[in-house]
């Protein structure tokens, strides 16, 4: 069964919704005009609940089926990044400096299709939460409504959720059980040293060879301290010391991200950088502290749930649109803190041959809103059917 015949009839209306997102992108958990847009939309459609102010500007709506049942959560993500947008679009951002960079507002798109279509047909027992979260970027929105309890107040059993993917081919599917994307930690080394004239380096503790020193260091910890066969990243992806070609500076900084799938390799590596650093300090005789936070869990798809998304893609794109054991990936997603409570499955929907996420020419195409929202219909119908007694 391809798209939702109902779903493909409003596809321009869905266009029309995510072109006007993309105008108006929002950061982190400032997703205030956003939320409004969606709320304005879910009242046309005659949801039964809606509610506000979740983990700030997030919402969450209810729409109840036909007789008792469980509740199953779909999720989707609003906020943008802080970049510049190139796409010269008629719709481009009008926020300079912000865009949706990430399909932010396809995804939130895909999930109003499903709302509207779930709202007229009311084809399932039980009910769905639709989740509208801010803040996936930066700011951990998915914790923050972990935290306010949004899984135990609406009683949600499992939850789905959906990311368009660049360079897969329009509207087929892929994830996989278990591990799907990675931990995501930040690290910052601050050095301290004595600055003075350039002239006369002598009378300086130089920080910048000890900064220099700490970046190699970095590198080794992924070719010289963990087992090859377990996935790891160390990225150095800043350095900066120093405003003048004639001036010792008296700081210096490095930082970073570490990505794994393992607590022990993420103990191993908050390790090895707080040896590293006190020892090239120590050598370098200057003050090092490295300052290390541990951020989004890894994305880990529960089996059974992955297992019947993965069945309901294949409804939507055929067996051959859908690979069921795609190679993890090491970016990250905080709708790990959802699966950490709860079973739930994450998958990738093919956004054809576009930009690259968090490019500034990147732009969701609004062809792939029809697969999206059908997914998102369809396990709503499939996990909650009616000829249940």
């Amino acid at each position: 069964m391809p798209v939702i015949n109902r779903i493909a009839a409003f596809a321009e209306d869905m266009t029309a919704w995510r072109r006007h997102l993309h105008q108006h992108p929002e950061l982190g958990q400032q997703c205030h005009e956003t939320a409004a847009f969606v709320m304005d939309r879910l009242r046309e459609f005659g949801v039964d609940e809606i509610h506000e102010g979740v983990a700030v500007s997030g919402v969450i709506a209810i729409i109840n089926g036909q007789g008792d049942g469980p509740t199953i959560g779909l999720r989707a993500d609003m906020d943008a990044l802080p970049i510049r947008e190139t796409t010269g679009a008629d719709w481009a951002s009008k926020n300079t400096g912000k865009m949706h960079a990430c399909g932010h507002d396809g995804h939130t798109t895909m999930l109003l299709g499903a709302a509207r279509y779930l709202a007229e047909t009311r084809n399932f027992k039980g009910r769905v939460a639709l989740i509208f979260q801010p803040a996936e970027e930066v700011g951990g929105g998915a914790e923050l409504m972990v935290q306010e309890g949004v899984l135990d107040r609406f009683d949600i059993r499992a939850l789905y959720a959906l990311h368009s993917a660049p360079g897969t081919p329009l509207g087929q599917f892929y994830t996989t059980p278990g591990p799907l994307m990675a931990a995501v930690d930040t690290f910052h080394v601050d050095i301290t040293g004595v600055g003075g004239h350039a002239a006369y380096p002598h009378e300086t503790v130089d920080p910048i060879p000890a900064a220099l020193s700490i970046a190699q260091a970095m590198a080794t910890i992924v070719s010289r301290n963990h087992n090859p066969l377990d996935d790891l990243v160390v990225s150095v992806t800043m350095v900066h010391a120093g405003t003048a070609d004639n001036v010792v500076p008296d700081t210096a900084y490095v930082g970073g991200t570490v990505r794994t799938y393992d607590k022990g390799v993420q103990a191993m590596v908050m390790r090895r950088m707080e040896e590293i650093v006190a020892g090239q300090a120590a050598s370098f005789g200057v003050q090092g502290v490295l300052r290390y936070e541990v951020g989004y869990p890894p994305t880990i798809n529960d089996p059974d749930a992955t297992e019947f998304a993965v069945s309901v893609a294949r409804e939507i794109a055929g067996d051959s649109g859908v690979d069921a054991n795609a190679t993890p990936e090491m970016g990250a997603e905080d709708f790990a803190f959802f699966q950490e409570k709860r079973p739930g499955a994450y998958l990738f929907v093919g956004n054809g041959d576009t930009a690259g996420l968090h490019q500034p020419d990147y732009d969701f195409d609004d062809n792939a809103a029809p697969y999206g929202a059908s997914f998102f219909a369809r396990v709503a119908e499939r996990a909650l059917p009616l000829n249940t007694q």
